[in-house]
């Protein structure tokens, strides 16, 4: 056994650090134990950036008017309280770049690492045991927050290496939202038409760049973006073929649009990865009958989305993306790389200066 390890070993999933009175997995916990040392199958991590998902940050924004101390606060309330990111209102959290500080003497999980190895996590903040020390920074703009701390992965959890030909916190923001653009390669068929609201943020850019790539000169991609600035961006990008500057939050609206756009055809695919709550409606709306409706964003409500659908009579085929999809964090890497002008954008926003 290592020094510093703990004797037993913790269950796969993590069910072991689990404080509440019930047995539930971590993601559900009110409460996960974030304390070291390591059971003897986990792997601890030196945190060095958090990528706070969207919605989340969004939420945070909102709730103290912007103001970086106070925003710092509610992260380090969640981690101190939950012992993990986890926000209240929206269940959502993020992930995290770290350095691998330990690997556990009986760890037989799928990742090959050792001490040194510099990785993001592809696993979500929220199910994620994490003590943060110190708060150093936070960028409004990426969503990221500079940290000191530690986290530990579970011998089921995953993460990726760093990839060398892009600043790390640009890998970071492309694997935060890997899972979108890989599903929607899956979904995309040549000749559909694609729309995808929320297409000026770093989701909806990778997805709008997959659906352009299968749908292919004889399909449309259409993207629905409120703000002028994100919205310039994605245009001179020319991977849409249209750029609705609307807000996906007032259905009726977009389903006029669309309509206009389409030739009252509708999508055969709709891809929501907006940050904001209420834009259920405003997708399903501008889905064709029979289409397909993908939802991936942590904004999203259930409960709308099915009652929504049921009352206007929608039988399109409604979809909730699951942040993990086979080798999504290398295809999404790949789909970015290959991509000059997309890459470029990224590199602007992303990047330390």
């Amino acid at each position: 056994m290592a020094k510093n390890e703990r004797l037993e070993k913790g269950h796969p999933f993590g069910i072991h650090r689990v404080m509440d009175q019930q047995v539930v997995l971590p993601q559900a916990a009110e409460r996960i134990d974030n304390t070291l040392p390591i059971f003897s199958n986990e792997i601890l991590l030196s945190v060095e950036k958090l990528n706070i998902d969207a919605a989340s940050f969004v939420q945070m924004e909102k709730e103290t008017g912007g103001n970086k101390n106070k925003i710092a606060e509610l992260i380090k309330k969640s981690c101190e309280t939950r012992g993990k990111k986890h926000n209240r209102v929206t269940g959502s959290g993020g992930m995290l770049i770290g350095a691998v500080q330990q690997v556990g003497s009986e760890y037989r999980g799928p990742l090959k690492l050792k001490k040194g190895d510099r990785v993001a996590t592809l696993v979500s903040l929220t199910l994620t045991p994490l003590h943060i020390e110190k708060i150093k920074s936070i960028d409004l703009k990426t969503h990221q927050v500079d940290v000191e701390g530690y986290a530990v992965l579970f011998e089921k959890s995953i993460a990726a290496h760093l990839p060398k030909e892009l600043p790390e916190a640009v890998s970071m923001a492309v694997f935060d939202v890997a899972g979108a653009p890989a599903t929607v390669n899956l979904l995309c068929k040549s000749g559909q038409t694609v729309i995808v609201v929320g297409g000026g943020g770093k989701a909806g850019l990778l997805s709008c760049l997959a659906a352009r790539k299968k749908v292919g000169s004889k399909g449309k991609v259409i993207a629905i973006e409120p703000q002028l600035k994100a919205a310039e961006s994605l245009a001179q990008l020319r991977l849409c073929d249209e750029v609705l500057q609307i807000d996906a939050t007032h259905p009726v609206a977009v389903h006029t649009e669309v309509e206009k756009a389409t030739r009252g055809k509708m999508a055969d695919l709709v891809v929501n990865v907006a940050s904001v709550p209420n834009t259920e409606m405003g997708s399903i709306l501008a889905c064709k009958p029979k289409g397909q409706v993908l939802f991936f964003s942590m904004a999203t409500s259930f409960t709308k989305v099915a009652l929504g659908a049921e009352g206007v009579a929608s039988s399109s085929r409604l979809i909730f993306g699951n942040g993990y999809f086979p080798d999504h964090a290398d295809f999404s890497i790949r789909l970015l790389l290959k991509h000059k002008p997309l890459r470029d954008l990224f590199l602007s926003r992303y990047q330390s200066h």
